[in-house]
């Protein structure tokens, strides 16, 4: 049995705690904040089974073309958030391409398929079945040729992965979801996948449960990672292993430490609005680059991608979602008075960084998730806690593929 400190109290490091306390070990969480406070928080709330595929950077001409005038709502950047990541984005646009973006899948869809699974025993464990839906989402489909696309993208996902999907036209939608008062061609309902109504609810009630089991969870610095002598140190405790499940902020630390990290930071925004009768599941509207989720505090509404340095006071991608979503739906006011903001720690080859970092005894990392954390954490917590126990861990995932 060995003492370990996790730094991070997102999805990531909670889930990464619970793994390794279930084999025994003493774990020490370490973040600034509460758990599920920071990235964590600021999700649309999907557990995903379908999202096979990795998020690929658009690079058919015409999509090139939107985002570099500013046209469309899917990419928005500026020349300092640009040249701040302007290689790994490069790298990423590479790892786009057809023939790297299917090796980078073939992994990606292992992981994603056992999202629910690994879910499964922390939320009835955690006591967390009240804000835990299992009736999929859905994605509209407002033209016949998306229509036609999704109907394609339905029966690759389930030949080759085991996607469940339903296909309904536009009155089966309305049927299914009341709530939406425009006619649209269509939707794809991802039944198998699931929803939760509390994204940082979920990471705080299974920090709760990691605490009742004999854990400890200390508000402190964990930028303070330091040596002493065999051991890891950050603010006051000190264990014989570290994690570092920090998220965005991994790059930074794990760059002291000779591992030069290279990632996208997407940025995202969200905010919560008051409505009477929200729908009953998630609706993806990607024409207007949005996810809209029924959510404790309101519907909330979440944007795509941004590459900027700062966040914007008046996001245009959150203005246009607002815009998109009150077509769709009688909303009323916002619930807060600003909205969310966070980045997604997104790497250049679309798979997350999991496993021991090279050069230095007993430090380990766990984060580059990109979008999907909130759904992943319990499952590369998993691989990670087993390769920590002797295990070999997967390949593909591992920090090392960073020194190549």
């Amino acid at each position: 049995m060995a003492e370990i400190l996790v730094l991070g109290a997102g999805m990531i490091g909670v889930s990464t705690a619970l793994a390794l306390q279930e084999r025994g070990h003493e774990v020490t969480i370490i973040d600034r904040n509460a758990p599920g406070r920071e990235t964590s928080y600021g999700n649309a709330g999907l557990i995903q089974t379908e999202a096979v595929e990795p998020y690929a950077m658009p690079l058919a001409p015409g999509a090139l073309l939107q985002i570099a005038l500013g046209r469309g709502y899917d990419v928005k950047w500026n020349i300092p958030g640009l040249l701040d990541q302007a290689w790994a984005v490069l790298a990423y646009a590479r790892n786009s391409l057809p023939a790297a973006h299917k090796r980078a899948s073939h992994v990606w869809g292992k992981l994603i398929r056992q999202s629910t699974e690994r879910h499964a025993p922390l939320v009835a464990a955690a006591g967390a079945d009240n804000i835990i839906r299992r009736n999929g989402y859905i994605e509209l489909h407002r033209t016949p040729a998306l229509m036609d696309k999704a109907l394609a993208a339905a029966e690759r996902f389930k030949t080759e992965f085991g996607v469940e999907a339903v296909l309904l036209d536009g009155k089966q939608l309305r049927t299914l979801e009341p709530s939406v008062k425009i006619e649209v061609t269509g939707a794809t309902h991802w039944s198998d996948s699931w929803n939760c109504s509390d994204p940082g609810g979920l990471v705080a009630a299974y920090a709760a449960l990691f605490q009742k089991r004999g854990g400890r969870i200390l508000n402190g610095d964990a930028g303070d990672l330091h040596r002493k002598g065999a051991a890891w140190v950050a603010d006051e405790a000190e264990g014989e292993h570290a994690v570092v499940a920090l998220g965005p902020w991994s790059p930074m630390m794990l760059a002291r430490y000779g591992l030069k990290v290279p990632m996208v930071y997407k940025r995202g925004y969200h905010r919560h609005y008051h409505m009477e009768t929200p729908p009953h599941h998630p609706i993806a509207d990607f024409a207007n680059s949005m996810v809209t989720s029924p959510m404790r505090r309101g519907l909330r509404i979440a944007t795509a991608a941004e590459l900027t340095r700062h966040p914007r006071l008046v996001p245009p991608q959150l203005k246009h979602a607002e815009e998109g979503a009150r077509e769709l739906f009688d909303i009323g006011d916002p619930v807060e008075a600003e909205p969310w903001t966070g980045r997604r720690p997104c790497m250049p080859d679309m798979l997350p960084v999991v496993g021991r970092v090279p050069e230095q005894p007993n430090l380990w990392a766990h984060f580059g998730h990109g979008h999907q954390g909130f759904t992943l954490g319990p499952v590369t917590a998993e691989i990670l806690a087993d390769e920590m126990d002797g295990g070999e861990g997967w390949a593909a995932l591992k920090p090392d593929r960073l020194k190549r």
